[in-house]
């Protein structure tokens, strides 16, 4: 394995019951990189997670976490990351200061170094005046917090976090990615997934993955700019009856729906008027329209419409 990458995988699979969870995954992340990774629920996210992790085995394929192999160096392997999984297992009878604690007791870091990762950990996630605290008695970003300072504890190489900000108020989101981005400054990698497509933007490089398949893995700007045709949005008080009638219009390749706007992507330029006129014949009242540059949420739904 190449000594830059910190993840690798190799037509890594997984098949549960004769359903394929995670097809034929080919996946580099450099050291130190963020990476994304972005689809809906039962797209293979969790699955490539735990297969990452060396919380279970591949049906096929093989992985390397920091130059470590998941077929056969599974324990090692944990030693070089921290895991946050969707319900990460804080004792909600103990204290934030006690979690921390029984984690750092769970990794077995030395007693001589815990002081001073604690103080740093605390001052980290602004947990410091909540040490006492039990954590069942924290809000729901607080929680988070303290997750992510317990699978720190032990100065992970890798971060493996899923789905970390999901059901979090956008404040607590924000203050989330703050110590994300101070990790990455340390040179952590970082592997997240997130159902949040603003949060995609934020990585350096997102995966998008659909039943089992990684269908692209770019920066986010590069993903935007992939579907390589027109895309128009028009804003109407109308948009759900606005979507069905542009879809039969021949030339639209999708759409899709933000509250009261419509994203289009055109097969070409010039069918803007077509599609004005054929709203406005169906009595939907279009209030502005102008051409933008897709989101990665565009981008994904062109692609799995295509399928």
């Amino acid at each position: 394995m190449n000594e830059a990458l910190s993840i690798k995988t190799s037509n890594l699979t997984k098949v549960f019951a004769g359903n394929i969870a995670v097809d034929d995954l080919n996946l580099e992340i450099k050291k130190g990189e963020l990476f994304g990774l972005v689809g809906p629920d039962g797209a293979g996210k969790t699955t490539t997670m735990r297969l990452l992790a060396g919380i279970m085995l591949p049906s096929s394929g093989e992985a390397w976490i920091a130059g470590h192999s998941v077929l056969t160096e599974s324990e090692k392997i944990k030693e070089k990351i921290g895991y946050m999984s969707q319900r990460f297992g804080l004792y909600e009878d103990l204290t934030v200061m006690e979690n921390i604690i029984f984690y750092a007791d769970l990794y077995e870091v030395p007693k001589k170094e815990r002081p001073q990762r604690i103080e740093r950990l605390l001052g980290f996630s602004n947990l410091t005046p909540f040490k006492d605290r039990l954590s069942g008695k924290l809000s729901g970003g607080m929680k988070q917090k303290l997750g992510l300072a317990c699978a720190l504890i032990h100065t992970p190489e890798v971060l493996f976090l899923d789905e970390p900000t999901n059901g979090v108020d956008p404040v607590s989101r924000r203050d989330f990615w703050k110590i994300l981005y101070e990790l990455l400054k340390e040179g952590v990698t970082i592997f997240i997934s997130t159902s949040y497509l603003d949060e995609a933007e934020r990585c350096a490089r997102v995966g998008l993955m659909h039943r089992g398949k990684m269908m692209m893995s770019d920066s986010p700007s590069a993903i935007k700019k992939s579907i390589g045709l027109p895309m128009l949005e028009i804003l109407t008080d109308s948009s759900r009856r606005a979507g069905e009638i542009i879809k039969e219009i021949k030339g639209v390749k999708s759409t899709n729906i933000y509250g009261d706007r419509v994203h289009i992507v055109l097969e070409e330029k010039g069918l803007e008027n077509a599609i004005i006129e054929k709203l406005r014949d169906e009595g939907v009242v279009v209030k502005n329209y102008r051409e933008i540059i897709p989101s990665i949420e565009d981008v994904f739904i062109s692609m799995v419409s295509n399928r």
